[in-house]
């Protein structure tokens, strides 16, 4: 917008005085003055057309930029639909392999909790039951994957994903 006032501003600046040149030519006034507005409508229209070249530069590139974020953002959304279902599948390998171990229903959600870094008093109070119940089930849960403690429990499940080639 200010861009295109000051266009018009030049423009209009290179007419009048463009203008005023032929009269001033026509009424045999000094060459140094003919030549000192000559030199305004000049500067004037390089300005003018230089604003307009960089205008449209800058259309170009933001026309460009405008295209590379919608393609990131197609992006964006295509892998985050991926995520979506890879972490579901994730969930229930997860789920499965609970049920492989035998686990109970407390017990599985003993199992989420720590795997989300939550602390045994944490899980007892979201679970709303005592830290002493929840001690019991991380204890059996262990036991029945063969796994000692909550590191190893979170290890064996992330394991998979530290393995790199």
């Amino acid at each position: 917008m200010k861009d295109g006032i000051i266009i018009v501003v030049l423009v209009t600046i290179m007419l009048l005085n463009g203008m005023d040149v032929f009269v001033d030519i026509n009424l045999n006034v000094p060459i140094w003055h003919v030549l000192g507005e000559s030199a305004i409508v000049i500067i004037s229209g390089v300005a003018a057309i230089f604003l307009i070249y960089d205008l449209r530069l800058r259309s170009k590139s933001l026309n460009s930029l405008a295209s590379q974020l919608k393609d990131a953002d197609s992006q964006i959304q295509s892998l985050s639909g991926k995520i979506e279902t890879e972490r579901k599948h994730y969930g229930q390998v997860i789920k499965a392999q609970f049920n492989d171990w035998g686990l109970t229903y407390g017990e599985e959600q003993v199992a989420v909790l720590l795997l989300k870094g939550l602390s045994l008093k944490e899980i007892a109070t979201v679970r709303d039951t005592k830290e002493v119940t929840v001690r019991q089930q991380a204890s059996s849960l262990y036991s029945k994957s063969n796994l000692v403690g909550r590191h190893e429990f979170s290890a064996w499940f992330l394991e998979d994903f530290l393995n790199f080639k």
